[in-house]
């Protein structure tokens, strides 16, 4: 079994204080910082993510993740490589095909199926990989025409930035299985929003599934399944002696039974010891070993009472 880590996802931060933020971060052992990627007042990936490495020297730094519509496949090439070289290797490339229906419509841009969006996405994942390796790209595809562009950055040979993918949905994961270095197993966002059934997408026997998607993706590849990260992305961290409070209120929310609540990756609940047991559980059972949170008032106690114990001791 991989090693456990964790990450931190924030979408702003203080705009005098982001460096003791991110730095505050590293200093508690937390092994990544992510950034969304969306539309509004939070802050973009793109710009931010060299400035964390700037102030940091161990912490990786992604977007969790980029949406193939917001940039071309060719920007997306050059700044992920760029950040590599700069960061010493740090940076987590994470790319997907975009969910969020009102980022498109707010910003004027085509809402497409679920399908083309994610055709997209392999696409522009085989120019990405071609201009990281390559000297010259040439690629024509449903939606995408590279002419003999340069390489992305003079990357040393077999160098290039490790790739997150997320997804719920079987063609997607399975574009993961293909291309991704860690996948994030996530629940399936077909209505372009989180509606109240989104959370039991990831019960345990949906979270088995969704892994065995991407391994039989990897193995038809000709990858090897076990050479791949699983992780997962925490929405509600909530430690306490008594859980059945904040269980009940998210059971009457998502129409999950309040130990289904208990056991699925969106929601870290109960005590510290049960929450460590349940990560060790769903590591031995799925391969999820690389798990991100949000960022709060609870990232102290959590460094201290579930990751310390975790990562030097699991």
């Amino acid at each position: 079994m991989r090693p456990f880590r964790f990450g931190v996802q924030q979408s702003e931060y203080p705009a005098t204080g982001w460096r003791e933020s991110v730095q505050k971060i590293e200093s508690l052992g937390f092994s990544s910082v992510l950034i969304p990627d969306h539309f509004g007042t939070q802050w973009d990936p793109m710009s931010s993510l060299p400035a964390f490495a700037a102030v940091t020297q161990k912490l990786k730094l992604g977007a969790l993740v980029y949406d193939v519509d917001y940039r071309h496949p060719v920007i997306y090439a050059k700044a992920a490589a760029t950040l590599h070289m700069i960061s010493g290797g740090r940076h987590e490339f994470g790319l997907g095909a975009g969910w969020m229906e009102d980022d498109y419509l707010q910003a004027g841009l085509d809402y497409d199926r679920p399908g083309v969006r994610i055709r997209r996405l392999e696409e522009a994942m085989q120019i990405i990989q071609m201009m990281w390796s390559q000297e010259s790209t040439s690629f024509e595809g449903e939606f995408y025409k590279i002419d003999s562009i340069a390489q992305a950055a003079r990357l040393a040979d077999g160098e290039r930035p490790r790739i997150l993918i997320g997804g719920g949905g079987k063609r997607l994961l399975g574009v993961a299985g293909r291309h991704a270095d860690i996948v994030g197993i996530n629940p399936s966002l077909p209505e372009g929003r989180v509606i109240n059934t989104t959370a039991a997408d990831l019960s345990p026997s949906r979270v088995r599934e969704k892994i065995g998607w991407v391994r039989d993706a990897a193995i038809q590849a000709g990858r090897d399944p076990d050479a791949l990260e699983f992780n997962s992305l925490v929405f509600v961290v909530a430690m306490t002696d008594d859980p059945s409070g904040i269980r009940q209120a998210l059971s009457s929310s998502s129409g999950m039974s309040e130990e289904e609540v208990a056991d699925c990756p969106l929601f870290l609940t109960g005590p510290a010891s049960e929450i460590r047991d349940r990560l060790e559980k769903r590591r031995e059972e799925t391969g999820i070993s690389y798990i991100v949170i949000q960022s709060g008032d609870h990232l102290e106690s959590f460094a201290e009472s579930v990751l310390e114990p975790l990562v030097n001791g699991g």
